[in-house]
């Protein structure tokens, strides 16, 4: 692969009379309009969810039920799915921080009410009731599926308690940063289920520790901050909140400057890699950068080296 990067950008550095393509053909009045157009349409009101853009390419999501402890309702669920659907089809976003409002990060499931969901299912006799069961909690992963199907790196900031849910949501994200009050817990096994959103298919492969996993899927015991960083389950534990908000818009900043075809090319063939044979992994890389190999980003970068700047200080096109 680098080998072919250096091939094309040997070419194309020495065609010094290349054309140089204009970022947009539009007015400036009509290059405002789409502008304004595009954080319209980021402006979306959601009942569980806050959505804004707080840096250049870098958008927060923040669970926003302070007063329920940002338990998950059915509401959540849905417009999860609706929220990073948005996401990962704007052009203005090239990462995304999550967080929690409030006194902790989340409680989890909303028992009050998702209690009565799941007591309603309808289908008459069981064989039925059971398909129909089935393809709820298929809906339900999807609101945490869908932020490994985002292709925008994705930064889970968690302080105080991340219980039940919140540790099924934590582990579909791409980095995990935590504040030293921070504690995890896999709740489910106290109310009588087994996890069944994504913590027992994600957090083995995360940690590499399948006896701590199990210790912690079958007790329902508290992991704290220091044990969840040493576990491999976060990267970074902070002081208190601020920092590590401050830290990931950070994070968030730096990723958002790099090339978003390479960005976001890294996190699919990651994905892609942890769910397939090492072979399999390299057959499909080379597939994507057989195209991918021939972007601008790589001339832009590599002039941009020569010249002793950053990914900074290079304006790459939207994706």
């Amino acid at each position: 692969m680098a080998a072919a990067a250096g091939l094309v950008v040997r070419r194309s550095l020495l065609h010094k009379n290349l054309p140089v393509r204009t970022a947009s053909c539009c007015s400036f009045r009509t290059c405002a309009s789409l502008r304004q157009e595009k954080r319209s349409a980021m402006d979306t009101s959601y009942e569980t969810l806050k959505l804004e853009r707080v840096r250049d390419k870098v958008l927060h999501v923040e669970l926003n039920r302070p007063e329920k402890r940002n338990a998950m309702n059915s509401a959540f669920w849905r417009e999860m799915v609706e929220c990073f659907n948005k996401i990962s089809q704007d052009p203005e976003c090239h990462a995304v921080v999550i967080s929690g409002a409030g006194k902790l990060f989340t409680s989890g499931i909303d028992l009050m009410e998702m209690g009565s969901v799941f007591m309603m299912i309808e289908g008459g006799e069981t064989a039925r009731k059971a398909w129909n069961l089935r393809k709820k909690i298929r809906e339900y992963q999807e609101a945490f599926t869908v932020l490994e199907k985002c292709p925008k790196p994705i930064i889970v900031a968690v302080h105080g308690g991340c219980i039940g849910g919140g540790v099924n949501l934590i582990t579909a994200c791409d980095i995990r940063y935590c504040t030293q009050d921070a504690w995890f817990q896999i709740k489910e096994v106290d109310i009588g289920i087994a996890a069944d959103v994504g913590v027992l298919q994600r957090l083995p492969r995360i940690t590499g520790n399948q006896s701590l996993v199990n210790e912690l899927a079958f007790t329902a015991r508290k992991l704290m901050a220091p044990e969840a960083q040493s576990f491999g389950l976060v990267s970074r534990v902070f002081q208190d909140k601020e920092a590590m908000m401050q830290s990931a818009f950070n994070l968030a900043t730096e990723i958002a400057s790099k090339s978003p075809l390479a960005v976001q090319g890294t996190k699919v063939n990651l994905i892609y890699s942890r769910d397939h044979s090492v072979p399999e992994g390299l057959k499909y890389m080379a597939t994507w950068n057989m195209s991918m190999l021939q972007t601008e980003d790589i001339i832009k970068s590599a002039q941009a080296a020569l010249e002793k700047k950053t990914p900074k200080d290079v304006v790459y096109a939207k994706l």
